[in-house]
């Protein structure tokens, strides 16, 4: 027969709202963060459009591509931190967490369409190279690098379990990269005068926008999704309750998601001993599921085994 089902921890749908204690802290030291990072990655990537149109270099223009999605990339993270301040409400019981997860996925597929561009416009520099100003290059080129060293050590300080944080972080570095090719491309023309050294660079620039593309798609939509995060593995979960609760007989429809990678959430039904009580193995469960796995939002279903 059935005992009385279990809901979760005392713990705020919300963690902006008395959830993790530290969390209204490090988000706001998350958005302003993000904020000064977004603002500094924006003002240059002009400076970049207007050095690489100025010079004629792909490499400069593949570079501000790559700083364009840095800036949206920051901005929409500092725009999910601010609309994931809001509480949860009737229509959203889980807040508005998820947006930033969304975020992440339209930023991902973004960088798609840059990378085909660049790489097109490459093409048709290998059949028609152009006049490259490689002094006026190599300066913008340092610049953008010098920019993109204290943007990353600026978000290195923010809360690294943070998807966006992390998409940020990835972009950025791709970002360094992508000036470091121009500054070498900028050089080979310097000293060789080899003018196909900037659509060559720029096709390098491309591929790393497609790596942080590919990996911020392929882990927003498993989130999407509602994937199990890759640190829950039901079969474990199953195995590690069995042997550490006590007159726990079996566990079954156990589905773990997340609302973001921060956020696991579990769900599932335990049977016990028809003899023992509901509440203390309910309990057992949640404070095994905190220690061993840090669920702290897990909804437990406990029935007496006929």
């Amino acid at each position: 027969m059935a005992g009385h089902s279990h809901s979760h921890h005392d713990h705020d749908h919300h963690h902006g709202h008395g959830g993790h204690s530290h969390a209204p802290k490090v988000d706001e030291n998350n958005r302003w963060r993000v904020g000064i990072a977004a603002l500094l990655t924006g003002v240059f990537m002009f400076a970049e459009i207007a050095g690489g149109l100025i010079s004629g270099s792909l490499a400069l223009l593949a570079d501000a591509g790559h700083m364009f999605t840095d800036f949206a990339a920051l901005s929409m993270a500092w725009g999910a931190f601010k609309i994931a301040q809001r509480p949860a409400n009737w229509r959203h019981t889980f807040g508005y967490d998820r947006f930033s997860i969304l975020v992440a996925f339209v930023n991902g597929l973004t960088l798609f369409g840059v990378a085909v561009w660049i790489v097109w416009e490459a093409f048709h520099r290998f059949q028609d190279p152009g006049e490259v100003l490689a002094g006026p290059m190599l300066w913008v080129a340092i610049a953008g690098l010098v920019i993109n060293v204290s943007v990353f050590a600026i978000l290195m300080g923010a809360d690294q379990e943070n998807l966006n944080i992390r998409g940020a972080v990835l972009h950025v570095l791709g970002d360094l990269l992508g000036s470091v090719a121009a500054i070498a491309a900028a050089l080979i023309i310097l000293t060789t005068g080899w003018m196909l050294a900037d659509p060559i660079l720029s096709i390098l620039v491309a591929f790393l926008i497609l790596r942080s593309a590919w990996g911020l798609v392929r882990e927003s939509g498993h989130i999407l999704l509602q994937g199990a995060p890759d640190s829950l593995d039901r079969r474990e979960i199953e195995k590690d309750l069995l042997a550490n609760v006590p007159k726990l007989r079996r566990v079954d429809h156990v589905h773990a998601w997340a609302v973001t990678p921060e956020r696991p959430i579990i769900t599932l039904n335990a049977y016990i001993d028809p003899a023992a009580r509901v509440e203390p193995v309910a309990q057992a469960i949640k404070a095994r599921l905190a220690q061993q796995f840090h669920i702290d939002h897990a909804t437990v279903d406990v029935m007496r085994d006929s």
